[in-house]
């Protein structure tokens, strides 16, 4: 096998697991874009105009506070009459924004058709230039709507590319989990042992003796213990002695005395 399919192989059985979560992590975005209904969002502009000229400061404050003031209960009910939505409804559907330089509000309404959320937006705005401008002799301001809320052209979610995005980045976050999970269970893995050589050549393998037929008997060698083996020599050199033969013994003795005098002779002789 070649270099590169080892790589290649190498690199598949490493990153595996993010290579398969990405892919199904943004097909999972592209799928939640599909069937997940479209939402429109339109937002509403309201001005704060000071009664008395140079006080613009008091304006953009009594904007920040008019501002928090647009999500509130007592501006809702109003606008809750007049789109038809309840009160709890109208929480999670307008929001509004300040600006910390600017004394203007953005109210900004979403609903799942266009229509639905410019009207949504301009009904909060209306309601809260109404409630503000009740007590505008104490505030020394007044609220006049400065732009109404236009229908917007396309929704603003689902995204399909935003959806798709979000979807492999999440895929790639499962696919490092697994890679980092199967790491430490790796690591955690007891290592094999090496099998340990016996010191010294190993043992020859002893061969089987032949089993021997039922019928036949061992030798009489095979059977004599050393005992009967000691009492036969000795049964054979008596024997012996008394046919006037000399013994076994006797002859090597005599033998052994004959050496030295045979040696000499020849050493005399080579002289």
């Amino acid at each position: 096998m070649t270099t590169p399919r080892r790589r290649a192989r190498h690199l598949v059985r490493r990153w595996w697991p993010v290579a398969l979560a990405v892919p199904l992590g943004a097909a999972a975005g592209a799928g939640y874009a599909v069937v997940s209904h479209p939402s429109y969002a339109a937002s509403a502009y309201v001005l704060v105009v000071p009664q008395n000229p140079g006080e613009a400061a008091t304006a953009t404050n009594f904007a920040q506070a008019y501002g928090r003031l647009a999500g509130q209960p007592q501006v809702l009910a109003v606008a809750a009459a007049e789109t038809g939505h309840t009160r709890a409804e109208l929480e999670s559907l307008v929001h509004g924004t300040t600006s910390p330089d600017a004394p203007m509000i953005e109210i900004t309404g979403t609903g799942r058709r266009p229509q639905e959320a410019a009207q949504t937006a301009d009904a909060v705005a209306r309601s809260l230039v109404s409630f503000a401008n009740t007590s505008s002799r104490d505030t020394s301001v007044r609220l006049v709507t400065l732009a109404p809320a236009a229908e917007p052209d396309r929704p603003t979610t689902p995204s399909a590319t935003l959806d798709v995005a979000v979807g492999g980045a999440a895929g790639l976050l499962v696919g490092a989990l697994v890679m980092m999970t199967r790491r430490r269970g790796e690591a955690a893995l007891p290592e094999a042992p090496e099998p340990v050589e016996a010191a010294g050549a190993p043992a020859e393998p002893t061969t089987p003796a032949a089993p021997r037929p039922r019928g036949e008997e061992p030798p009489a060698a095979d059977r004599a213990g050393p005992a009967d083996q000691a009492d036969r020599t000795g049964q054979v050199e008596e024997a012996e002695k008394a046919e006037g033969k000399p013994g076994k013994a006797a002859a090597e003795k005599k033998s052994a005395e004959e050496s030295p005098a045979k040696e000499k002779a020849a050493a005399g002789s080579g002289r």
